[in-house]
């Protein structure tokens, strides 16, 4: 390789005093890129309107930690009870980890939220005004600590439901023609 060229692909800019910086930036970059979704609950979108979104740390078992990283998480059903001045996860589904033994966990038990006291009392609050309820949007992995955002939703009607669906086809027609012509 040329001297004074960098590899394809890679970043780098020299200071005065020949450090490079273009690494620890890059590196930064690849953290955040690593946030990806685990589980996402599409279905919650089209029931509800999203108000509010939080986010909440997650108390798992290993095996739990392994079938989430593999994907085998179930959130549509889910949703969040709020008992006292802890909030729980329940009726989400993690599937057990196919190369546990004995240890295995159970996939239907609910599962502990990390909330400051001050967000849950927030919540219950919230929560209380007529419509509203809390759901699981996604789970997945920051800094490799398991998160769930969590949705401050209201309901929707059908006519809410068909009213966003002929939207997004009128949407998709406009994008169309647009391609064409």
């Amino acid at each position: 390789m040329p001297e004074g060229r960098a590899p394809a692909g890679r970043i780098e800019r020299r200071a005065p005093a020949g450090r490079i910086e273009g690494r620890a930036r890059a590196g930064r970059i690849e953290k955040e890129a690593k946030q990806r979704d685990m589980a996402v609950n599409r279905r919650a979108y089209h029931d509800y309107f999203i108000d509010e979104k939080l986010e909440a740390g997650l108390i798992l078992t290993g095996s739990e930690v392994k079938s989430v990283r593999g994907g085998r998480t179930n959130l549509r059903d889910g949703f969040v009870r709020i008992d006292g001045n802890e909030a729980w996860l329940e009726n989400v589904n993690i599937s057990p980890y196919t190369q546990a033994n004995l240890m295995n966990h159970e996939p239907m038990r609910p599962r502990k939220l990390l909330l400051h006291r001050k967000e849950i009392s927030s919540l219950i609050g919230k929560v209380r005004q007529k419509g509203y309820t809390l759901i699981p949007l996604r789970v997945y992995f920051s800094r490799n600590h398991a998160k769930v955002e969590v949705g401050l939703a209201r309901g929707k009607k059908q006519y809410d439901k068909r009213e966003a669906i002929a939207e997004r086809d009128a949407k998709r027609d406009i994008a169309r023609a647009m391609r064409r012509g």
